[in-house]
């Protein structure tokens, strides 16, 4: 045997020996160290995740539509100048002033006017003495007349009898004709005079009506809104109104509305609008147009807020207008999934989750009323989410929220906007 196969033997002797010491056996059986351990007994459960819950309970409902706009003159009368070509003197009204029907605003230079006027009353004068002198010429004429008719009448009888000439009985008749005539041209020469003292009576009150309209007064009881009126300028019916005037002071929110909620909005329903500068004011739903922006699918609506002077015209407002109001079941809106299929709310059961489909009613931007699906009492998850499937466990907490409270008094909001966060969970795994 040589070296070499000496020392194998040798090596592979003291490794079996070694394996053998160790616990093993040469068969290459597994340590029992290596086995998985079991659980002691006693030992603690994984923790079940912890989600806030909230109890279903009747609350009040206000739905509300979010509308936005400009302050504008519920009426607005323009105040031009009936007369042109007269320079403006002096004016008595400012921007901002309150007005009543019939108060001078400003007055135009009418010296022209005062001057046509007395020559006017001259002209009728004349007028008025020449009806005299032909009412005294029409009385001479009916006695000269009658007078020359009588003689005409005495001669008839006696041209028979041949008491009179032929040549004489023919110059009673032309006496008796002329008189007639002379008559029928003075009651003539009455009716020109009269004619045309009548025409320049008609012409001296078109100068009163212009000397009258020489000062500018207002034609309604209202608010100065803007005057564009200068000294010294000539008043003329084309240009730009003098004064603009807010009818009574009434101002409205001329509103934008979208085309879904254009529908729903009603005359009369009470409204809270809130104008750039941090005004609040109160209003009421005048009026709805009946027509919708073919371009921008938005319709208008007229809300009238008073005669508050703090509403200026072309200010932004922007509000909600209340379109129902109801009570009934609520569930915080983060309690309700919106999915293709269906609207669900996530109902807790012991420590099982349980999803129930619903139908749902109001909305404020809180809340959501559930009209069927749920019961007085029964217990959602207050923020439903992904992370809840039908059948997990989980460890309710509740949450300290008064759905009663808050739909008392939630007002604001556009109909289906998600609105504020709802009721605050906490998630702890």
């Amino acid at each position: 045997m040589n070296r070499s196969l000496l020392v194998l033997l040798v090596l592979g002797g003291a490794a079996a020996a070694g394996w053998y010491v160790a616990g093993g056996s040469l068969s290459g059986a597994a340590p029992t160290s290596a086995t998985k351990p079991e659980p002691a007994a006693g030992a603690a459960k994984p923790a079940l995740p912890t989600v806030s819950v909230i109890n279903v309970a009747p609350a009040d409902f206000v739905e509300t539509v979010l509308v936005t706009g400009s302050i504008v003159a519920r009426d607005e009368v323009m105040i031009a100048p009936e007369i042109e070509g007269f320079r403006i003197v002096e004016l008595t009204a400012e921007e901002g002033d309150t007005v009543t029907k019939g108060q001078p605003l400003a007055r135009l230079a009418s010296d022209t006017l005062e001057a046509q006027l007395a020559q006017s009353d001259a002209n009728l004068a004349r007028a008025s003495a020449a009806i005299s002198v032909a009412r005294s010429a029409i009385l001479q004429a009916e006695a000269a007349q009658k007078e020359a008719t009588a003689a005409f009448d005495r001669a008839r009888p006696l041209k028979q009898t041949g008491a009179i000439t032929e040549a004489l009985f023919d110059q009673r008749e032309a006496a008796s004709k002329t008189a007639a005539a002379r008559l029928t041209s003075a009651k003539d020469s009455l009716r020109s005079a009269e004619a045309e003292k009548t025409a320049l009576e008609a012409n001296r009150r078109e100068l009163a009506w212009r000397a009258s309209r020489a000062e500018i007064r207002s034609t309604v009881d209202g608010m100065i809104s803007r005057r564009t009126a200068r000294v010294g300028m000539v008043a003329s019916a084309g240009a730009d109104a003098l004064f603009r005037i807010i009818a009574r002071g009434e101002v409205e929110l001329d509103t934008e509305v979208a085309e879904r909620d254009i529908g729903r909005i009603r005359e009369g329903q009470p409204a809270a609008i809130s104008v750039t500068g941090g005004i609040e004011a109160k209003g009421t739903v005048r009026l709805v147009s009946r027509e919708v922006d073919r371009t921008t699918r938005i319709g208008r609506a007229r809300v009238t807020l008073g005669t508050d002077p703090a509403l200026k015209l072309g200010a932004f407002g922007r509000g909600t207008i209340e379109v129902a109001r109801g009570r009934g079941l609520a569930v915080p809106t983060s309690a309700v999934v919106f999915t293709a299929d269906g609207t669900t709310v996530q109902v807790v059961k012991g420590d099982r989750v349980e999803t129930r489909p619903v139908v749902t009613g109001l909305r404020s931007p809180q809340m959501i009323e559930i009209r069927q699906g749920l019961a007085d009492g029964d217990i959602v998850v207050a923020r439903s989410g992904s992370f809840l499937r039908d059948g997990d466990r989980v460890r309710p907490v509740k949450a300290a929220t008064n759905l009663s409270s808050v739909g008392a008094t939630e007002t604001a909001g556009s109909t289906g906007s998600a609105g504020s966060a709802g009721v605050a969970e906490g998630v702890a795994r």
